[in-house]
């Protein structure tokens, strides 16, 4: 059998470089990914909880419906496991106003109604602040070309800052852990194009958060 991390990757309703976003996931030789919609992800009563942690990368704007199959996956399921959670970009902006996933992500202020502005291409000097962490081992302080979001800052109860930016159009605070009921999560702002997935210091990030989110380190 192999001992490959198995990851689902979830997207929707959010255009990305689809080819550079693949690219980076295929530089990753202890993984295998299973790119899909949420929509399908949370309907898939097969493999949805066999997965060894999941990427999300989506974004959805208003809280799920009350009835809907992903509401009850959000408030039910998700975290009941040691299935890992890794939050990037866009899909920190989910589910606008609605505290469970506020408990999920650690970001509380994260919508259009908290003077939220994005600014593409920006530089961005990542300051590592916890290089003994196994997601920041081994990366040092490195410089980005990125769509910065100026939101809140996660200042939720349980989250640990890895990675902070002193770029003035940029929350201050980029990359944070937390533990969200039995599942590890990490959640990271950058994240937007192909300048930043082809970044080797931003593909170390994100492997070794798959692996630390899935319990593989």
């Amino acid at each position: 059998m192999s001992n490959l991390l198995q990851a689902a990757v979830l997207v929707e309703n959010h255009p990305y470089d689809v080819v550079e976003f693949q690219k980076m996931l295929d530089s990753f030789a202890d993984c295998k990914f299973y790119v899909q919609p949420v929509d399908l992800f949370v309907q898939d009563s097969v493999n949805k909880n066999n997965y060894d942690t999941v990427l999300w990368y989506n974004i959805n704007w208003d809280p799920p419906k009350e009835d809907g199959v992903l509401r009850k996956y959000l408030e039910e399921e998700i975290g009941e496991t040691t299935q890992g959670i890794v939050l990037i970009h866009h899909a920190l902006l989910n589910f606008q106003n609605w505290d469970p996933y506020t408990q999920i992500c650690g970001l509380r202020e994260r919508g259009a109604n908290t003077g939220f502005k994005y600014t593409q291409n920006e530089t961005v000097m990542s300051h590592i602040l916890d290089h003994d962490h196994p997601i920041t081992k081994g990366i040092p302080d490195f410089t980005i070309t990125d769509e910065t979001y100026s939101i809140g800052e996660p200042e939720e109860p349980g989250n640990t800052v890895l990675i902070s930016t002193d770029n003035k159009t940029s929350m201050r605070n980029l990359a944070w852990t937390r533990q969200f009921k039995k599942s590890r999560v990490f959640s990271y702002a950058s994240g937007h194009d192909g300048k930043v997935y082809r970044d080797e210091n931003y593909r170390k990030i994100i492997n070794q958060a798959l692996r630390w989110t899935a319990c593989r380190i």
